[in-house]
């Protein structure tokens, strides 16, 4: 088979270069991987190379012994072998249609948002011991979405990552057109061939309402997103279906100030509500600080639920209650789905992967 002729000749060229620098200048080597995981040369080798039918357990040996050792594979050898550069691109996407004028701004609050944290955590921890490393790109207008497609079409990543909530975002569309190995975070709209994770959100909105009225709770509200996020969207259906529909809505913004204009506009619409469900955390934190501020006693007046289980969960006072989603995890599937497909091992239908939602209880509610 072609494919595997090539790959062994990879091996042979960067085993060689990576054993050279090591020999002349101290560096850690391949022979010192392979004694420290107790495997051959050239099963680090393969390893190293992205081989994908090396057993599992062995590779994660082999992965351990390279972050003991220390060792750095010789990345120009190896891209000169495979042609590849090694590198994917974490592509922070947004909705808009224009030009990128406010990309900065962009940037900016993706920064105190706990939920890209958690994806570029959980990206780094899966692409660390695979020797591929990330290239970080914002893609908020028609600009930046071409830019993207023209760093991978002219080979300066191998494939994207694509940490987006909006479904009208077009580059998830741009990228399958144009042949380039891609995955979303979340489900893309209609007819876009992508491989994707997601959450199964409504599972998430229901965990929430039933929680509530177990705890006595009759009198309920929600917060969501008014932008037409999806998942925003599935987490509310989710909760009012379980609610029976007996559920007052506010926008926000999933941020803590748009959490705390519509926990403003809550109290002043039902005043006696006594839970109150946010589609993600940051607004359930602006939730609690508004209500401790008309004098109502969380749980004990009104019980509060977040969702995604952040950072922003554990700071609030009192801690959230949550819906987690396992962020990290989904995104290091997103890595393993991403690293089949460049190898070429991945499905021929675009892969679909949806997690599950778990309920976190703490003081909240």
């Amino acid at each position: 088979m072609d494919t595997g002729g090539r790959t062994g000749t990879g091996t042979g060229a960067v085993a060689g270069a990576a054993g050279a620098g090591g020999a002349a200048g101290g560096a850690p080597t391949l022979e010192d991987v392979a004694r420290a995981a107790g495997v051959s040369r050239a099963t680090v080798s393969r390893v190293v190379n992205g081989v994908r039918n090396v057993d599992p357990a062995i590779q994660e040996a082999v992965r351990r012994a390279v972050a003991t050792t220390g060792y750095v594979p010789n990345r120009a050898a190896r891209s000169l072998v495979t042609r590849r550069s090694g590198a994917v691109a974490l592509v922070v996407c947004g909705a808009g249609s224009g030009s990128d004028a406010g990309c900065d701004e962009h940037a900016a609050g993706i920064f105190q948002d706990p939920f890209y944290g958690r994806v570029v955590s959980g990206v780094l921890r899966a692409l660390r011991p695979r020797g591929v490393h990330p290239v970080l790109m914002f893609a908020d207008g028609a600009e930046g979405r071409a830019g993207v497609v023209a760093h991978l079409a002219q080979g300066g990543a191998d494939g994207a990552l694509l940490a987006t909530t909006h479904p009208q975002d077009p580059l998830p569309g741009m990228l399958a057109g144009a042949g380039l190995p891609a995955v979303l975070f979340a489900r893309p709209a209609a007819g876009v061939p992508i491989d994707h994770v997601d959450l199964r959100h409504r599972e998430g909105g229901a965990l929430a309402a039933r929680h509530l009225l177990a705890r006595g709770c009759g009198r309920l509200a929600a917060i969501g997103d008014p932008a037409g996020v999806r998942a925003s969207r599935e987490r509310l259906a989710g909760f009012a279906e379980a609610a029976s529909g007996r559920v007052r809505v506010a926008e926000g913004d999933f941020t803590l100030d748009g959490g705390e204009r519509a926990m403003h506009r809550l109290l002043a619409e039902q005043p006696d509500l006594d839970g109150v469900f946010a589609a993600n955390d940051l607004m359930a934190q602006g939730a609690c600080l508004v209500l401790r501020e008309h004098g109502r006693r969380v749980p004990e007046d009104v019980a509060v639920i977040g969702f995604d289980d952040s950072s922003a969960a554990t700071a609030s006072r009192p801690r959230l209650t949550t819906v987690r989603q396992p962020v990290e995890d989904m995104a290091a599937e997103m890595v393993r789905l991403l690293l089949d497909r460049i190898a070429g091992t991945g499905t021929a239908d675009p892969a679909s992967v949806l997690f599950s939602p778990a309920l976190v209880i703490r003081d909240s509610a």
